[in-house]
């Protein structure tokens, strides 16, 4: 492949590096508390470098012997950069640059979290063994799906044209799908279990092989070239391993292969763009030798494409002018499944990946020597009179001893993400805003409160301090029920509390490796199967609020309970999966699976929800420390900081600035498609959401209640359920500046997925911030002494 895409993906590399960088140093900017942030910070260093006694002696020393070690890491991590050692080859000098580069992602991070793993791979995959292969061993590559970070509408493996499914399909579905089966969270994001069609046996090299020969007519040949321009990588697995693009010249790894490339007329020397196809591939496996089962461990699993074009006679690859070849397309043939769009051809180019690299492996061991040419590139055109392209799809496997182990294979694939030190940034960033409530609720609490209550329980008060104790002069209204919707407040608050609860338990199971968020759809489905099993808890607290609001239409909110959000969502994506289905996409799930998720709602989620509800209605009304007046308290004018919309946007600033910066990494594994492993760092985040939503209801309701309004219960949900708002909007700017989609069923699907995540995390965060509402003000109410 031209060496210019490979510079330009160097270089986006690098920017995407520094956009990190930026990011953060963006949002701590933002943060009003930085200069709280850097005086403590200031503050620890002076008390840990203090040497008060001989241990502190020893901590200065030891203090010091860290710094000469980093010194020499550095250096020697500078020397063999300068001697032209990549960091993603297989030699020990590459695995030295690796583990400087992830010195802090492999350090002890979080205590007990990654306190026992001894490698990346111990982090990602935590209690998976090494397989061990025998010498000529039938193996398979599995397929993964086309994907394009342009246009989030992939496609399979075989829906290319190209060579159809492999004859030894059957064979592999007796055997790896034994081992290996698709569950629902895989099956929601289309990742399928199918075979590729290369066949390959262990330790055992293989030429140029002949795989089919096909004749694409005009309609596939656009459809081709619309998803190269739209950048589309093929993905592929072995052992657990995506296939990379590697290039020790280039010192770039990338997952993935393109469909092929586009070169510009000033690389061509023609008059406009011109687009080629890789139809031959090179893939490169590396292995350990296991000394005790005489096996192999794979360490490595690289592709490098080829555009070639062969000879007619089949000269250039043994074999391919056999019977062994399979025609799908014959000439003349139409494919209406294939899109016909005319649209002009842009330069943009940061995964059109160079392989000059191939030139490392020559004619040896019987691999022909094929390699990117000018003079050989496969063009994607068809034939001055219309004929048909034909196309021979060949490859060639080749095995090679690796320096590397089986525990460091998935450091490469780390290369160039973002350090724990930026989630530790996120972390404290949170933290000063929640430093910053915890101030101000203890200056409630502790100097206001404190003395209020006291002086109004001895009867001491001034007469001019009514304005200064207002809160306290409602006390006959502040637990009158809303009259507006009191039924959609309990079910807004009781969905809120079952997703909240559903996704704490599962980042619990996450950090104690119950569930691996680095295996297909496990994640996913485990956020599904806990959601759908805390169906009670939902039931039981939209029961006990609507019952305090005297409200009597049971059966209505426990119906809307169940499924008011879930059928709203499932609507949402059933309209998504028919357009979705329209255009060939892979995430258009099937009738089946959606049959399913509508059985998980009717039969497991719902049940629950009414026995949550019956427990809810059962137990007694909730007390409360002060009688409700017959008449309503006429409300004075309200302050400017407590009326809505404003104590709106108010309100939902502090919960979104505490996970803003955490955010930008969980939407790019969304829709990047990068690798988010640090489960750790996001279950922190979700407790300092919560310590944050639950401060600024507090503080909020304080002031409104001093400002003599009793109208809480929907303000206290919409202060912090307007964070969903803040995060809605946030996704815009993130498909603005981040994204780079093309067409409206791109935009379209992003926009609604984020609008759903949207309003999932606005109920979450309002559910919170109301429940901790109630009890504040049942609280600082039962305080007083009432005639």
């Amino acid at each position: 492949m031209p060496v210019f895409f490979a510079r330009r993906h160097k270089n986006a590399t690098a920017r995407r590096s520094n956009d990190y960088k930026k990011y953060v140093t963006m949002a701590m900017t933002w943060n009003r508390n930085a200069l709280l942030t850097t005086l403590l910070l200031w503050v620890l260093l002076l008390v840990q470098s203090t040497p008060t006694s001989n241990h502190g002696g020893r901590k200065l020393f030891g203090l010091r012997k860290r710094r000469e070690r980093r010194k020499r890491e550095a250096a020697a991590y500078i020397k063999l950069r300068q001697a032209g050692i990549s960091e993603v080859g297989h030699t020990k000098e590459a695995k030295a640059l690796r583990d400087y580069k992830l010195r802090k992602k492999k350090r002890k991070g979080l205590g007990v979290l990654r306190k026992g793993d001894k490698s990346l791979a111990a982090s990602l995959f935590p209690g998976v063994t090494p397989e061990a292969y025998q010498p000529g061993e039938k193996v398979y590559m599995i397929t993964e799906l086309i994907q394009s970070k342009k246009t989030h509408v992939p496609f399979q493996f075989y829906d290319l044209p190209g060579c159809g499914e492999p004859s030894f399909l059957k064979t592999f579905e007796r055997q790896a799908k034994r081992h290996q089966r698709k569950n629902l969270g895989a099956r929601l994001q289309g990742m399928g279990l199918n075979p590729a069609p290369f066949e390959m046996r262990v330790l055992e090299n293989k030429g140029c092989t002949a795989l089919c020969e096909v004749n694409l007519p005009a309609r596939p040949i656009k459809w081709l070239r619309k998803l190269i321009n739209q950048q589309y990588r093929i993905h592929l697995s072995f052992d657990q391993l995506p296939v990379l693009m590697r290039s020790s010249k280039m010192n770039y790894a990338v997952r993935g292969y393109p469909i092929g490339f586009k070169a510009p007329p000033s690389y061509t020397g023609r008059s406009q763009d011109e687009f080629f196809l890789y139809n031959h591939l090179k893939f490169m496996i590396h292995y350990q030798k296991d000394a005790q089962s005489g096996g192999v461990f794979i360490t490595g699993f690289d592709v490098y494409p080829v555009s070639y074009k062969h000879d007619t006679d089949g000269a250039t690859c043994p074999g391919s002018g056999s019977s062994r070849f399979r025609r799908r397309l014959d000439e003349g043939d139409e494919d209406d499944d294939f899109e016909d769009e005319n649209e002009e051809v842009v330069i943009e180019d940061d995964d059109q990946d160079a392989e000059e690299s191939t030139e490392e492996y020559t004619e040896e061991d019987g691999i022909a020597e094929i390699v990117n040419d000018p003079e050989t590139y496969l063009q994607l055109r068809v034939g001055a009179e219309g004929e048909a392209l034909r196309v021979v799809y060949s490859y060639e496997i080749h095995w090679e001893e690796s320096d590397l182990s089986w525990a460091d294979r998935w450091d490469v694939y780390l290369i160039g993400s973002a350090d724990d030190d930026i989630h530790f940034f996120a972390i404290i960033n949170s933290l000063m805003i929640v430093l910053f409530l915890t101030g101000a609720i203890a200056t409630i609490m502790i100097r206001t409160l404190k003395k209020d209550i006291s002086a109004y329980n001895d009867v001491l008060l001034l007469e001019d301090g009514s304005e200064e104790t207002g809160w306290k002069l409602i006390h006959g209204d502040v637990f009158r029920p809303p009259s507006t919707s009191p039924l959609a407040l309990s079910v807004l608050v009781g969905t809120g509390s079952q997703i909240g609860m559903a996704f704490f338990i599962t980042l619990m199971a996450a950090c104690l490796r119950l569930v691996n968020p680095i295996k297909k759809g496990q994640f996913l489905t485990a956020i599904l199967i806990v959601y759908v099993l805390c169906g009670s808890i939902s039931g039981y607290v939209s029961a006990r609020i609507y019952k305090f609001c005297d409200g009597k239409n049971w059966k209505m909110n426990t119906m809307l309970t169940a499924g008011a959000l879930p059928g709203s969502l499932f609507g949402i994506f059933t309209v998504l999966n028919m357009l979705l289905g329209l255009r060939g996409a892979s995430t258009a799930v099937s009738f089946l699976t959606l049959l399913g998720i509508f059985a998980l709602w009717v039969c497991v989620s719902s049940p629950l929800v009414f026995v949550g509800s019956f427990f809810g209605y059962r137990a007694d009304r909730v007390e409360i420390p002060s009688k409700v007046n017959q008449i309503a308290r006429v409300i004075p004018d309200s302050p400017w900081y407590s009326t809505p919309p404003l104590s709106y946007f108010l309100g939902g600033i502090l919960p979104f600035g505490s996970v803003c910066i955490e955010l930008f990494f969980i939407m790019s594994a969304l829709w990047l498609h990068q690798i988010y492993y640090v489960m750790g760092f996001l279950l922190t985040v979700l407790i300092v959401l919560a310590a944050t939503c639950a401060e600024v209801t507090i503080v909020m309701t304080y002031l409104q209640l001093c400002a003599e309004d009793h109208r809480w219960w929907w303000k206290s949900f919409a202060n912090c359920a307007s964070a969903g708002v803040y995060l809605f909007g946030y996704s815009f700017w993130f498909l603005w500046t981040r994204l780079e989609l093309e067409g409206f069923l791109p935009r379209l699907v992003y926009i609604s997925y984020m609008g759903m995540i949207s309003l999932c995390f606005g109920i979450c965060c309002g559910s919170l911030g109301f429940l901790c509402a109630f009890y504040f003000n049942k609280t600082i109410y039962g305080a007083l002494k009432f005639d």
